[in-house]
């Protein structure tokens, strides 16, 4: 039996080499993609978002992070936990494997190393993406360089 939540459930499409293959039922249709950088680290960015009253609310935002600093995984934590103004004493993840490298999860975020310099952080709103469907959307998000 499919369930409501599954019949919703769509292709997120490709971003800066990664095809993002499952996003859960209640994302919001509008996107929008960006480009940035900050501290030397390329950003590759979709953001889905719903209409709410007073305006849009971002219910899922996917970054590609392109930079030779980002070694292995220690250090897209590092870069992650000073660009999120995070303590990494405090932050709770756990270890997540991934497809396509070592990862960490937490409550509403995934992140993970694809190769040498290449890393992708998964971020949700936890009202409208449970830790179960995190886990989908990032393992569903798969290097096309593979």
């Amino acid at each position: 039996m499919t369930h409501e939540r599954d019949l919703s459930a769509r292709d997120g499409g490709e971003l800066d080499g990664f095809h993002i293959g499952h996003l859960s039922g209640g994302i919001g249709e509008a996107v929008s993609d960006f480009a940035s950088e900050w501290e030397d680290v390329s950003f590759a960015t979709r953001v889905w978002e719903r209409q709410v009253e007073d305006g849009y609310r971002v219910d899922l935002r996917v970054h590609v992070l392109r930079s030779e600093r980002l070694t292995d995984l220690d250090a897209v934590r590092e870069f992650l936990a000073e660009y999120q103004e995070r303590d990494p004493a405090t932050w709770e993840l756990a270890d997540f494997t991934h497809p396509d490298g070592p990862g960490l999860i937490g409550d509403a975020e995934a992140f993970w190393l694809a190769g040498p310099g290449v890393a992708v952080n998964v971020l949700a709103d936890q009202e409208v993406v449970d830790a179960a469907a995190l886990r989908s959307i990032a393992v569903g998000a798969r290097w096309l360089g593979r």
